[in-house]
């Protein structure tokens, strides 16, 4: 059954909509949700989520492309799980806090071949734009990001105060989504 018929349903309030949405893209979002998740059960209870939150918003959306829209549902759906199994550990962790700091400044893609070659190139200019850095916001931009090193021990390194070093690296990541902004990376 093609997408637009599919989407025809949801608007219509038709609930065969939510079946032909499963048999169509089930295994696509149990991918995307498994991988963000590492667990099939979690995946399974995301990929449901997403067709009940496609059924809660269409109408008023109406997806021109119905596969990037599941998709996109079920990987918000997935991020947020994720982060809800690990709220009480990422106080101790600093690689999940480092990504999360980064996170508004890095899109992604939703075609794996596509994000293959976007993280070839955007690895290119994330390495243009770190030499690019001074030398000490370059130090402790990769201190923290690199090495996910905590801003108190990157203070105590530098002999700065750490809402220097909070500072700095709000400043660098304005700086980064910016630079990815003029690259055309993320909108």
């Amino acid at each position: 059954m093609e997408d637009k018929e599919i989407v025809r349903m949801y608007l219509g309030r038709r609930e065969e909509a939510i079946r032909e949405s499963q048999q169509k893209y089930a295994r696509y979002l149990h991918t995307i949700a498994f991988s963000i998740l590492g667990d099939d059960s979690d995946a399974a209870e995301c990929e449901n989520d997403a067709y009940l939150g496609a059924w809660n918003s269409i109408p008023p959306n109406e997806p021109e492309d119905l596969k990037t829209y599941l998709g996109k549902l079920v990987r918000r759906i997935s991020i947020d799980c994720w982060r809800k199994k690990h709220a009480e550990k990422r106080a101790g962790n600093e690689y999940a806090l480092s990504l999360e700091e980064l996170e508004e400044c890095v899109g992604y893609s939703d075609d794996p071949v596509a994000e293959a070659v976007e993280a070839g190139e955007l690895s290119l200019i994330l390495d243009r734009f770190v030499r690019s850095l001074p030398d000490t916001e370059r130090r402790i931009f990769l201190r923290r990001y690199w090495y996910s090193e905590p801003a108190k021990d990157i203070a105590e390194r530098f002999g700065f105060k750490e809402t220097r070093v909070r500072t700095m690296l709000f400043r660098t990541r304005e700086k980064l989504k910016k630079h990815l902004e003029k690259e055309g990376v993320v909108l």
